[in-house]
């Protein structure tokens, strides 16, 4: 149980309270500056943690309660992830996105891996520390994702190229559609990490069953289960049977946390994979009628009840860098988790976008700003629910060192990366609207 006495728990929740508050106000401060709310909030927890007689936070000690409030925090930014982008699905037109989820993250799983394993970590825990430091995250992304739907006459049903999208650049779509699928594909990884764990006798003993259970089996149920949710919801929201009245005319946001619930909780019944599911379940339900302002409605709601779980995780997790968390860090640990941030993702990035139509700047963006975040510490838990790893301490303090190294060296950059990348995109797109109204000129003189 958390124990804590009255003075110091009036005092959290002051300080919990004004820790809102700055998640209310500093992202219109830290818009134009090199900073990001996740920086300033974790900041405060170490603060707030740091104070006598404050309870016990430690996520090693309250595994199954940390499992749970990243499960949901991941979630609701999945929803959301999905309801914002205004591109419709298919194959070419989310290339980057398949190039990353069938190239960059498999190099990235297998290397981290390997480093972890370098590094002097047993395979199973290194296996583990590749699949759950792999995935870039929904939660703590929202710098370089794109914004708000677009609605009614702002939404395009197509366009000749699939990199040209109205408010979704190359960088934002491609980082925002990763963030939403890969977090579902990286489960195999870590169900491989906890049979490798579990079972004797080599990886014969267990590979067949993992391949079909835990990569073709979940992988299809979730992908299954989450869109035909999504295209209910769809229907029932915007053209019910019957008379019914559309949900999309109630007005009500919190159909986005029936939709997240809804999608997650049969899935995962159906033994799949619920994120997965969450998220082509809100692609699902943005695809039945692109252009209807509930859309808007639905974000709106999900996003608040984002920031709220946002704030909560990063105080828990500034809480925990002070309390003991990251005690059994190594300078191999270090390593590897700087290496990930500066080098892998980077080249898997890289690697997996050769050939797209996508200049070298975004291409080297869209692999730098593999944020890692929440997603990680969740697996990890969920994963030590499933098995004893035998460096279970050591891969708690890498997360979180990789977390607080994305944090601080992602938060720097983004603002100033991104700007910089939108002046070059209007810069390109005035050159070509200028060159277009050349040419109209030039044949209306012939």
């Amino acid at each position: 149980m958390l124990a804590v006495d009255a003075t110091a728990y009036r005092a959290a929740i002051a300080l919990v309270g004004v820790a809102f508050l700055l998640a209310a106000w500093v992202p219109a401060w830290t818009a134009r500056r090199p900073l990001s709310m996740p920086m300033v909030l974790v900041t405060v927890g170490a603060a707030v943690f740091a104070l006598p007689s404050m309870p016990d936070i430690d996520p090693r000690a309250h595994r199954a309660l940390t499992e749970h409030l990243a499960e949901f925090g991941v979630l609701i930014a999945l929803l959301g992830a999905g309801l914002k982008l205004d591109r419709p699905l298919g194959v070419h037109r989310w290339a980057p996105t398949w190039r990353l989820l069938g190239i960059a993250m498999p190099i990235t799983i297998a290397a981290t891996a390997v480093l972890g394993w370098v590094g002097g970590l047993v395979p199973a825990s290194a296996l583990l520390l590749g699949a759950l430091l792999a995935p870039t995250d929904p939660v703590l992304a929202a710098d370089v994702q794109v914004g708000e739907p677009s609605v009614g006459d702002d939404v395009v049903i197509d366009t000749p190229a699939p990199t040209e999208w109205p408010d979704e650049d190359a960088v934002r779509f491609s980082l925002t559609s990763e963030a939403g699928l890969n977090d579902g594909l990286a489960f195999p990884f870590v169900w491989a990490a906890v049979a490798m764990a579990t079972t004797s006798g080599g990886i014969g003993a267990w590979i067949g069953g993992w391949l079909l259970a835990d990569v073709l089996g979940r992988i299809a149920i979730g992908i299954a289960v989450g869109w035909a949710i999504g295209r209910v919801l769809g229907r029932v929201s915007f053209r019910p049977p019957g008379g019914l009245t559309a949900l999309a005319d109630t007005g009500d946001g919190f159909v986005a946390l029936a939709a997240t619930c809804v999608a997650y909780g049969a899935t995962e019944l159906a033994h799949g994979y619920g994120f997965l599911a969450v998220f082509v379940a809100a692609v699902g339900l943005r695809s039945s009628e692109r252009g209807h302002d509930y859309h808007r409605v639905l974000h709106a709601f999900a996003g608040e009840v984002e920031q709220v779980m946002t704030v909560l995780l990063l105080v828990l997790l500034g809480g925990a860098a002070t309390t003991g968390l990251l005690s059994s860090l190594t300078w191999s640990g270090a390593a590897t988790g700087l290496a990930l941030i500066l080098v892998v993702r980077p080249v898997a990035g890289a690697l997996g976008l050769i050939r797209m139509p996508i200049s070298a700047r975004e291409r080297r963006a869209i692999g730098f700003f593999g944020i890692r975040g929440v997603g990680s510490i969740y697996y990890l838990a969920f994963a030590l629910g499933k098995a004893d790893f035998a460096d279970a301490d050591e891969l708690w303090s890498i997360t979180l060192f990789t977390i607080l190294a994305s944090i601080l060296i992602h938060g720097v950059t983004a603002t100033p990366v991104m700007e910089r990348l939108d002046r070059r995109r209007e810069l390109k797109r005035a050159r070509a609207a200028a060159a277009a109204t050349m040419m109209v000129d030039r044949r209306s003189r012939r």
